[in-house]
């Protein structure tokens, strides 16, 4: 059964931690002790016979030895390789739990969208989860030895009720040598097509909803049965498994207390007990354990996957849903925030607290900005007040003082723009220009028809298109004001950087 410790840690404080050290059950003590009682009862077997068994000449060779094999045991790179291993078998585990079938979002769209209060819609309902329990325990009792062990042969899943003598004559007469765990599901859909036909089911688009939940829950199932077919490559765990073992080997040997008086370097203390060796050995050979009982949770280790009880569970929750449940309603009454304008729920005295904190607004609600960092700023060479400083946007781009036959081009293209975007009348035109108080003879040089042009650029152009005029009204026709369509007048220029299609009066004016 699963250990679970959450309602232990659900507070962060003082040593938290430390009240899981002494629990057994799931525990590394329970998964490591053997290891550890044999490495430490090799360790002492070979320093009693360096200190006890071995004449001098023998004493010497040894601790060479043991020079050798500490210096050279750090270039086993195991921290660096278990690590890797460890970390790709978690994220293993828990996608593997993620492709558990759970039937629930599909008991939902079968009580939802298979209809009939009477005896053959009640079958229908519950047939239909019985077909999805069936899928899952035929895919469980596959990979899982508890759900094996539950269900040894599919007489077992006759007699447990998930299948039923006839079903289970069809079932053995397919003629597949591979696993059939996706026979259930194909009866689903046959039976609820079938209940298309009879209109239990009321339309496609429920029929369409119930099988793509289907699709979801067969998809679960099929992701088991690969998980469990694709293992992590054997290789990687025997490189794993040799690079710990080989270098707790060598530490057997090189991590012994050598005789203080033969003055070796970092031999100086003389104890029995290795206390970091043992912590070292603790540590990675427990990194390794974890490995070990995480890449297949589908066994029957303290912290493996309970799928019996989930298949209990399963099963009874979905027949539920679609027997007893179905159609199940409570009367229908106001809430008790009806007339409320601010519901909010009631508060206990041991969270009354809460009500005092200020609601979250954002990460930037509380910055204070001084008053004069508040103001808008006018834009580059703007001379009026903010709200005239309009210029020409593309104005900015071009080079200063540029001209010729180069920014002629240019020229044209942004002359159209504007023509394009805006209906302007010549009358409307003088209208808006600034220079139209200006001296007689002035106008020659006003620059408000086209600053981006030079005046010698400006007769080459095309003359500007007009708006169209609305058409005279008939004679003794009243105007339909449903059909009639008012043309706007003329109107301001539009703002330059509006797209318009321009090519084909360039092609024209080439």
């Amino acid at each position: 059964m699963t250990v679970t410790y959450t309602a232990r840690v659900a507070n962060a404080r003082f040593g938290g931690f430390s009240q899981l050290l002494l629990l057994w059950r799931g525990s590394i003590y329970k998964l490591l002790w053997r290891e550890l009682l044999c490495f430490l009862g090799l360790y002492m077997a070979l320093s009693a016979t360096y200190r006890f068994v071995l004449a001098d000449g023998q004493k010497r060779y040894f601790e060479k030895l043991v020079i050798y094999c500490d210096q050279y045991a750090s270039l086993i790179p195991v921290s660096f390789v278990l690590g890797f291993y460890v970390t790709l078998v978690v994220h293993r585990w828990w996608n593997q739990y993620l492709c558990m079938p759970l039937p629930d979002a599909l008991m939902c769209a079968v009580a939802g969208t298979v209809h009939g209060r009477d005896e053959r819609g009640r079958l229908y309902r519950r047939t239909l989860l019985r077909y999805a329990g069936l899928s899952a325990v035929l895919i469980l009792r596959s990979v899982s030895t508890a759900v094996f062990k539950r269900f040894p042969t599919v007489d077992h899943v006759v007699e447990a009720g998930f299948m039923t003598r006839e079903e289970r004559k069809k079932f053995e007469n397919l003629n597949s040598s591979y696993n059939k765990y996706w026979v259930p599901c194909v009866w689903f859909s046959n039976l609820a097509a079938q209940a298309r036909r009879e209109g239990r089911i009321r339309d496609n688009s429920a029929l369409k909803l119930l099988l793509e939940e289907l699709n979801a829950y067969r998809s679960k199932c099929g992701m088991l049965f690969h998980y469990d077919w694709i293992s992590v490559p054997l290789v990687y765990t025997q490189v794993v498994t040799i690079a710990v073992y080989s270098y707790f080997l060598a530490c057997l040997i090189g991590r012994q207390f050598l005789d203080p008086t033969q003055g070796y370097k970092d031999h100086s203390l003389d104890l029995c007990v290795p206390i970091f060796t043992l912590l070292q050995f603790f540590f990675y050979v427990g990194w390794l354990k974890v490995a070990e009982q995480l890449i297949n949770p589908f066994g029957e280790d303290d912290d493996d996957f309970e799928t019996n009880f989930l298949i209990d569970r399963n099963f009874q929750v979905s027949m539920l849903a679609v027997d007893e449940m179905y159609d199940d309603l409570a009367v229908l009454e106001k809430d008790l925030y009806w007339d409320a304008a601010e519901a909010r729920a009631p508060y206990t005295a041991a969270t009354a607290f809460l009500l005092q904190q200020p609601s979250f607004q954002g990460s930037t609600f509380d910055i204070a900005l001084a008053k004069e960092d508040m103001q808008f700023q006018r834009l580059d060479g703007a001379d009026g007040p903010l709200g005239e400083a309009h210029g020409d946007f593309l104005q900015r781009f071009l080079p200063a003082g540029a001209g010729g036959a180069g920014m002629g081009l240019l020229g044209r293209r942004l002359s159209l723009l504007r023509r394009k975007n805006s209906c302007v009348s010549e009358a409307s035109t003088a209208a808006s220009c600034t220079c139209g108080g200006s001296p007689e003879g002035a106008g020659a040089e006003c620059g408000c028809g086209d600053p981006l042009l030079d005046p010698g650029q400006r007769d080459l152009e095309p003359d500007p298109p007009t708006c169209p005029e609305p058409p005279p009204p008939i004679p003794g026709l009243a105007p339909d004001p449903f059909t009639s369509v008012s043309i706007p007048g003329p109107r301001g220029s539009a703002p330059p950087w509006l797209p318009s299609p321009i090519g084909e009066e360039e092609e024209n004016q080439a």
